[in-house]
């Protein structure tokens, strides 16, 4: 018998005031049997981090063809694609293709390890970014993780803050690759 998904709830207020984004959003989050809570709430981080008319949580990884997260047009374009984790060569050149802009965060130890082997080979795709999160930042936000949760996320002057009632987590991702304009 297969294993389903653990339902999580989060009431997030988003006021990331370097874009002038300020949204109360209710997210219904499946989670993977497989997936940890680290994972989820780096999956929640960069929801609120990239809110926009059209984002959506996607199966992840229950469709290995789908992002984390994407937001499409009105015309069902993929303008923005958000990967999570060590993606290899081939998903994110087909994300590249598939999508305006595709951001990939990182969150693991193996992480340096993971990007001095892809680094060369990705270096000609110009509409991806690449960040790193400090594992013990991932760490942190997974004590936050509950069933039902309340969050805020403040972004002021490029520092990030994503807090519940219980703790709140300041958190700073390292760019590894940028996408040009």
């Amino acid at each position: 018998m297969a294993l389903k998904a653990t339902i999580h709830k989060a009431e997030l207020q988003l006021a990331d005031m370097d874009r002038n984004h300020y949204e109360d959003l209710a997210l219904t989050i499946a989670r993977h049997p497989s997936e940890t809570d680290e994972r989820m709430m780096v999956r929640v981080l960069m929801y609120a981090l990239y809110a926009q008319p059209g984002i959506a949580l996607t199966k992840g990884l229950f469709d290995v063809d789908e992002p984390e997260i994407w937001a499409k047009d009105l015309t069902g374009a993929i303008r923005l694609w958000i990967d999570i984790g060590q993606p290899d060569e081939a998903r994110l050149r087909k994300a590249c293709g598939r999508a305006a802009q595709v951001v990939v965060v990182c969150h693991s130890s193996a992480c340096e390890i993971w990007w001095k082997q892809i680094e060369g080979k990705l270096s000609r795709l110009r509409n991806l970014s690449v960040l790193r999160l400090p594992a013990q930042t991932a760490q942190s936000l997974a004590a936050l993780a509950e069933r039902t949760m309340r969050l805020q996320c403040l972004v002021q002057d490029g520092v990030i803050t994503l807090s519940s009632d219980a703790a709140a987590v300041e958190v700073a991702l390292q760019t590894l690759k940028s996408a040009q304009a």
